[in-house]
Formats: structure tokens, C-alpha cells, sequence
């Protein structure tokens, strides 16, 4: 069975199972069948009772084994109308732990963990490194590192890091170890910053993929000795440019150093102290190469034994226009606008048939007219005359654009429809201020993918076969399109339970070339009770969107249908 098969199961499971985090303003919970204002009950060692509020969608009942004889809940079941749930806890002469489970009945029982603790008396935990708690996030740990993103928020939610790894926090208790009250100073009435070492301790839990501490408590803050005021981040496009960072600082003059890796692009070109703070000048330089990149720049001052270090993170694009970074159509827009006339160089453009201009089909004159954009609509207007009037700063005109190969176009071969997604290379310029190709100096790179229409463009004329599907995945298409087929075996039959199908289709109908995943019915429905079943042999057009889960090339799963089955269409 492929694995994608009881992806869904195994989903619901740990979803099922996981342990929540919580807020102040009971914004919490994971779980759409029920929500719970904490999944963390701490007791003193003289116990108490805690409330936390309950918000389910039906009935609920509390698994009576997991409650331990030391513990009371109540109630112990109810539905959607109940509020709030009780635990309450006698004295305790030891620490005590368990997990309760609560049940959300119906026909898939769904269980939301609370965890609840008595400790009596206080054990101070060893400082652990972070890369221990994300290797076994069950239980609590005392953790030591740099605040490495902005605490100011109203549940103290933040990151820590030390050498071994970074840690979210979700809630920050505050100094009498309750949640803070908004607004506040800082994290919870803390005021710690970027930069400040903090020393934590909390129960580690998972929710969904992230690990994270829940409601930590503050050991201890060791204020940083310099504070960067500006110029956290710095982004560039590949033209480069300046920035600069602004710093304070209590300790000894900070020392500059820039990554290794990036010291061939990042550079000082000036530094100026006030009376507070320093501001020093960088210089970022232009981008030669495809490929982006990212520097780092570190700021350390020292006092004593003490030192704290600050960094700057600038990253810059790559060359665009290329064929492995082409334009978006906005950015050809842009770039066409600064333009005094046609460019010297060839670019690419990469975007959507969005509006064919009147004849503007591939034909006698072996060259195309159209409009792309980047989501695929014509945002411009048709004036009473049946011309386009494009809006100049989402629609890029192709203009009399060749086919493949910067040939021209012949009889024989696949024309262009709307939708298809293209990319054109050849020169650009600006038109009475529309962005557009130079007349018969661009062509039509790809066509949804494909650099050839042997093996059809995945259009409704032009349908992809399966060998021209794998070629479109290959090249990353998005786009809806067209495949032709012969059901060869199938995996699922259409039944009402699901209203898809899946399975294989190959040119003549006898070999697994190209699986059909989960395709809906005639008119992208699902199919019903009553509709015709699909069998070996069908001759089958599908519409939708193409991906590869591992070596298979597929449709996309619900995100196709059966447009036509031997020749009928809804």
C-alpha cells in the first residue's frame, strides 16, 4: 500500500493525542472538536483546586482510568453547553504526575491530554541544553540562552537559543507565576530584550511539529551589554545598496565581524559615533550569480568575564530575468518601466495566459499577441471596439512572440489558450506605457512546462499524454491541464462513500504510466450512486493539477477530475 494512502489516518491520530499549549485569552487548543484554556494543572504541595475553561462540540466524557484516586474532576462528562472543568488535589507529601484524558464522543472518539502535577517540595532542575528537551520534549527542564526574537507580546511567547539548538516559548508566567496581564512591560512584567541571556524552567511539549516549553517560569535575566536599535535585517535586491545598524552598548567598545562566507560582498563603509549610539554604514554589493544569498555580521561587547553578541542578518536576491530566476510578471512590469527602449540582453518572463488578443492566436503569421499576469486574469478592460486595454501595472503584453526554438509557428503544431502558464524569453520594452516583448524579438521558452509539443502542451486541444505530463511535472507546471489516457488497472473504484477514483492510464491502455490519484467525477463533482463506474479500457481526459509523490507522477489528490470518459463530457 503506498504510504500516502494512510497519510490521513496516522494525521488524525497524532492530532488526536497531541498536548496543547495555552494563553491568557483562551486562544489555545488544537483540536476543533475541543478546546481547553491549558493543558498544564499544577498543584501546590498543599493542593488546591484549578479550573480551566472547556469549550467542546458535542458530548465529552472524561476516561474515568486516567483520574487517579489522589485527584477529583468534575464534572466528569457533559456536552457543548458545559464551561469549565475542576481539578482539585489534597496535600501531597510527595510529587505526584498523571495525564487525564478527555473523550470528545461520536464516531471517532478524539482525546485531548491534560497534564496535571503536585509537587511538594522544589528541586532545583540542572540546566539542560536545548538540544536535549527537542530530542525528548516529555517532562520539565531548566534551560539557559539568548532571547533570539521579540518577547514584547501579550502571552510571552518568544524564542531561546544556546550553541546547541533554538526552543519556542509559549507563555511567560509572571513574577507572582501568574499570566501576565495586558499590556505590560516586556514579556509578563519581565522587560527582558533581544540580546538578554535568560534562564528558564517549564514542562517541553509538542504541538503539531513544534517543539515548545508552555508557561515558563524566569530563573534569572543577564542583561546584554549591547542592543542593536535598527538594523536587525537588512534585504537587497541584486543591485545592492547600504544600510545601516545602530547600536548601543554598557560594556567595552563592540567589535564587527563579518561571516567569512560573506565578506567578499559585505563590507564598512563608514562609522559614526554619538552621544548614545553608534551608527555604522554597510555597503552590500551588486549580485553576479542566479543563486541568492544570506550574511551574517556579529556585534560582541565585552565586560570582564561577561560578553554579549548581537547579529545582523542581511540576504539579497540573485540575478533575475534568468531562466532559473525569471521575472514575475510584476517584476517585468517594474523593470520595463525604467526602461528608454528595447533591452540589448534577452530575458524570462514566467506568467499566465490571461487574455488572447483579437487573432492573436499562432497563425499565417507565425507569431502570437497576448497578455500574461501573474494569478492568471486579465486585470485590464475591453473598450466598445473590442480592443484590450490592459492595466499597466498588473498585465504584461507578449507581443508578437514566436513558438519554440524562437521559430516560427506552422500548421500542425499546439496553439496557446488561456490558462496555459508560459515562459517567454527575448527583449523587453516599454510601449505607451505598457510592459511588453519586443515585436518578433521574443519567443515562447515552455508551454506548461514543456519546451516541445511532441507530447502534447496540456491544453484541451492539446492534451498532454503521459510522457508529456512526467516532462510538465519535471519542469514544475502549476497550472490546471489536460491529460489523455487509457485506463490500464485500477486502484479504487468511484464509489458514493468518496465520490473519486484512482487509478492508471498509459497511451495504448496496457501499462501503469501515469497514475490518475483521487480525481472527482464528469464536471469536477463527486461522483454519486447512479453515474457509470470507469473500467480498463476507458479512454479518459483529466483536468487539474500534476505533482510526483516519490517516483510516481500523479494528478494532485481532489485537485483533478474526469473531464471526459470516452469522449462524454458532463
Amino acid at each position: 500500500m503506498k504510504l500516502k494512502y494512510i497519510l490521513s489516518s496516522l494525521l488524525a491520530l497524532v492530532l488526536g493525542t497531541a498536548f496543547t499549549g495555552c494563553s491568557e485569552d483562551f486562544e489555545p487548543t488544537y483540536l476543533s472538536e475541543v478546546k481547553v484554556s491549558s493543558a498544564y494543572v499544577s498543584f501546590p504541595a498543599a493542593g488546591s483546586t484549578v479550573t480551566i475553561d472547556l469549550q467542546a462540540t458535542g458530548v465529552w466524557a472524561i476516561d474515568e482510568a486516567s483520574v487517579p484516586a489522589w485527584l477529583t474532576v468534575s464534572p466528569m462528562s457533559g456536552d457543548a453547553s458545559v464551561k469549565q472543568l475542576s481539578f482539585t488535589a489534597g496535600a501531597a507529601s510527595e510529587t505526584r504526575t498523571t495525564t487525564v484524558l478527555l473523550n470528545v464522543l461520536g464516531d471517532n472518539v478524539v482525546s485531548q491530554r491534560i497534564n496535571v502535577q503536585q509537587v511538594t517540595a522544589k528541586v532545583e532542575l540542572p540546566i539542560s541544553p536545548i538540544s536535549a528537551v527537542i530530542a525528548n520534549p516529555d517532562g520539565n527542564y531548566r534551560v539557559k540562552g539568548v532571547c533570539v526574537s521579540n518577547p514584547d507580546n501579550q502571552y510571552g511567547n518568544w524564542n531561546i537559543q544556546d550553541e546547541t539548538g533554538t526552543l519556542y516559548i509559549y507563555g511567560t508566567l509572571d513574577k507572582k507565576g501568574n499570566k501576565g496581564a495586558y499590556p505590560i512591560s516586556g514579556t509578563n512584567g519581565w522587560g527582558f530584550t533581544v540580546g538578554d541571556v535568560i534562564t528558564v524552567e517549564g514542562p517541553a511539549t509538542v504541538y503539531g511539529s513544534t517543539i515548545e516549553m508552555v508557561d515558563v517560569t524566569v530563573i534569572s535575566i543577564q542583561k546584554s551589554l549591547i542592543k542593536i536599535e535598527e538594523g536587525e535585517t537588512a534585504a537587497f535586491d541584486a543591485n545592492g545598496g547600504d544600510f545601516m545598524v545602530r547600536y548601543s552598548y554598557t560594556g567595552d567598545v563592540p567589535s564587527i565581524t563579518v561571516a567569512e562566507d560573506a565578506k567578499s560582498w559585505i563590507g564598512i563603509s563608514s562609522i559614526e559615533q554619538t552621544d548614545s549610539t553608534t551608527n555604522v554604514i554597510f555597503h552590500v554589493a551588486p549580485n553576479t550569480e542566479e543563486a541568492a544569498r544570506t550574511g551574517v555580521i556579529e556585534f560582541t561587547s565585552k565586560s570582564g568575564s561577561a560578553s554579549s553578541t548581537l547579529t545582523s542578518t542581511v540576504s539579497q536576491m540573485g540575478l533575475s530575468g534568468t531562466l532559473t530566476n525569471p521575472f514575475t510578471v510584476a517584476d517585468a512590469i517594474a523593470y520595463c518601466k525604467s526602461l528608454t527602449g528595447a533591452t540589448a540582453n534577452d530575458f524570462y518572463v514566467k506568467g499566465k495566459i490571461s487574455k488572447i488578443d483579437n487573432n492573436g492566436q499562432f497563425g499565417s503569421f507565425g507569431n502570437a499577441t497576448f497578455y500574461i499576469s501573474d494569478d492568471g486574469e486579465y486585470h485590464g478592460t475591453v473598450s466598445n471596439d473590442n480592443k484590450l486595454v490592459p492595466d499597466t501595472e498588473l498585465d504584461f503584453e507578449a507581443y508578437r512572440v514566436l513558438f519554440f526554438n524562437n521559430e516560427k509557428w506552422t500548421e500542425g503544431h499546439a496553439n496557446i489558450s488561456e490558462g496555459d502558464e508560459v515562459i517567454i524569453c527575448g527583449k523587453l520594452t516599454l510601449y505607451k506605457g505598457i510592459a511588453e516583448t519586443s515585436g518578433n524579438n521574443a519567443y515562447i521558452y515552455s508551454l506548461n512546462g514543456v519546451t516541445t509539443d511532441e507530447n502534447g502542451v496540456g491544453s484541451l486541444e492539446a492534451p498532454f499524454n503521459s510522457a508529456g505530463a512526467k516532462a510538465a511535472i519535471d519542469n514544475g507546471v502549476s497550472s490546471d491541464v489536460f491529460v489523455k489516457g487509457k485506463v490500464s488497472s485500477i486502484v479504487s473504484q468511484f464509489s458514493a462513500q468518496y465520490g473519486n477514483a484512482t487509478f492508471w492510464i498509459s497511451d495504448d491502455g496496457t501499462a501503469e504510466e501515469f497514475e490518475a490519484y483521487r480525481v472527482l467525477w464528469l464536471g469536477n463533482q463527486k461522483w454519486v450512486e447512479g453515474n457509470d463506474p470507469i473500467a480498463v479500457g476507458d479512454e479518459v481526459l483529466l483536468r487539474g493539477k500534476l505533482t510526483k509523490y516519490g517516483s510516481t507522477y500523479e494528478t494532485s489528490s481532489g485537485k483533478a477530475y474526469i473531464y471526459s470518459v470516452n469522449g462524454k463530457t458532463e
